[in-house]
């Protein structure tokens, strides 16, 4: 979109909205249905599920923004914010960075073909080639059986999921991933099949459900409400 229309931010934030976000939304569907296979989970029942869940959550998040919008002075304007205020809203200023960058900036200044990082572009190439040469390599080896266990789009789009934050993070997701997909995978199979699957979902869950109550019993008060 950036360049069909340059220096054009709200037509690139649109675009953005109505296809990289479903694009994502859809991939997740995808996931769960997968998660759902392995639980013997119908997949008209899933699709229930995830249909009804997608309405509940899109609900809450528009009325809850709307009472914060309302709720909270000068919420989102850090200059009229209290030191240590936490509605300082980081996901909104990535937003604007993002309409700046590609729409107002372009990828024309920042790719090709005036830009400085044009050689990144080679890695479109990159990436329909390995597949290829994993598949190549599998025929041209069949005795090496793990050849064909390489999956470049997984390993390319695992990268694209790691954490943006300190080294700590990076270290805490090598050690959880080490830990069940290597040593609790090899020695207790039994345990992993059955339950791996349902424990990660629940920490996603915890995280969620902590989030919520933090926010409500630690972040609310009655400093923050003016009304």
């Amino acid at each position: 979109m950036g360049y069909i229309y340059p220096g054009r931010p709200i037509a690139n934030l649109v675009f953005k909205a109505l296809t990289i976000s479903t694009q994502s939304h859809a991939l997740s569907f995808f996931s769960e249905f997968k998660l759902a296979h392995y639980m013997k989970i119908a997949p008209r029942s899933m699709f229930v599920a995830q249909v009804t869940g997608t309405t509940i959550s899109s609900i809450v998040s528009v009325a809850a923004s709307w009472w914060l919008l309302s709720a909270v002075e000068n919420i989102c304007v850090l200059e009229k914010l209290p030191k240590g205020s936490p509605w300082t809203c980081p996901g909104m200023t990535v937003t604007y960075d993002n309409s700046v960058i590609w729409g107002v900036v372009g990828p024309m200044r920042i790719y090709y073909p005036d830009g400085v990082y044009s050689k990144l572009l080679y890695f479109f190439l990159i990436g329909g080639i390995a597949p290829l040469l994993i598949w190549a390599l599998s025929k041209y080896f069949p005795e090496k059986k793990w050849i064909k266990s390489i999956n470049i789009p997984n390993i390319l789009g695992g990268a694209s999921v790691l954490l943006i934050a300190r080294a700590v993070n990076y270290w805490s997701w090598i050690t959880v991933g080490v830990l069940f997909t290597v040593i609790i995978y090899n020695k207790y199979k039994d345990w992993w099949t059955k339950y791996n699957y349902v424990l990660a979902n629940g920490l996603d869950l915890g995280v969620a459900f902590q989030s919520l109550l933090t926010s409500a019993t630690l972040q609310i008060n009655g400093d923050m409400i003016t009304r």
